[in-house]
């Protein structure tokens, strides 16, 4: 029997962005590493904000957003905000209920200034590194036997791979052109965005542990 192509919607869905993200999905273990690292810098987003005036982009749903930029290779903070407002995926990573509204893209651009003038992108990325340090006992390496003849050689091709990787995937991650101007900026989201790669890789490292 043939389906009915219905245009109507319901009034009321009672599916949460919860239910709709499959159980395997690799954004599950990395938003688990992610709210941790952001429970451990709370009080450091404490000395950020006054206590007392209009409630701002909560700290957390904000690095989770520009977590995804860098991820996903999302180009300018106005699409970014695009995806928030359609994509499941993207608002149940942020923590941003089914009917939640999306930010201006003014106001996430002010309140990740705000990020910047706290240095949050360095304290993330070494709250990260610390997972990462834990979980490397188990790596092996991709040299063949044949360089191990030459140990200075061999440690100089290991090193230089594991750099090439880490830029690598930092210019395929959006910044081969840089979306902000002044070095500051520029240095804040470089190193979020190694951060984001760290993120990637843990969940990897954790189950080789």
């Amino acid at each position: 029997m043939r389906g009915l192509d219905e245009r109507s919607e319901g009034l009321f869905s009672y599916v949460s962005c919860e239910a709709r993200v499959p159980a395997n999905h690799p954004l599950r273990a990395i938003r688990a590493i992610v709210d941790e690292a952001l429970e451990v810098m709370s009080p450091a987003f404490e000395g950020l904000y006054s206590k007392i005036g209009r409630p701002s982009i909560p700290p957390e749903k904000l690095l989770r957003a520009l977590l995804l930029q860098a991820f996903y290779s999302v180009r300018s903070e106005r699409q970014l905000m695009e995806q928030l407002d359609y994509n499941l995926l993207f608002r149940w990573f942020v923590g941003l209920s089914m009917d939640a509204p999306v930010w201006d893209v003014t106001v996430f651009t002010k309140n990740r200034e705000r990020l910047l003038a706290g240095d949050v992108a360095a304290k993330f990325l070494a709250t990260v590194l610390g997972h990462v340090a834990r979980n490397t006992s188990n790596r092996r390496s991709a040299i063949d036997g044949r360089t191990t003849r030459h140990p200075g050689y061999a440690v100089s091709l290991r090193v230089r791979k594991r750099i090439e990787e880490v830029f690598g995937w930092i210019k395929g991650a959006g910044l081969r052109k840089a979306r902000h101007r002044g070095a500051a900026r520029v240095g804040w989201m470089f190193t979020l965005t190694a951060a984001a790669y760290n993120l990637i890789r843990l969940p990897k490292l954790l189950a080789a542990a």
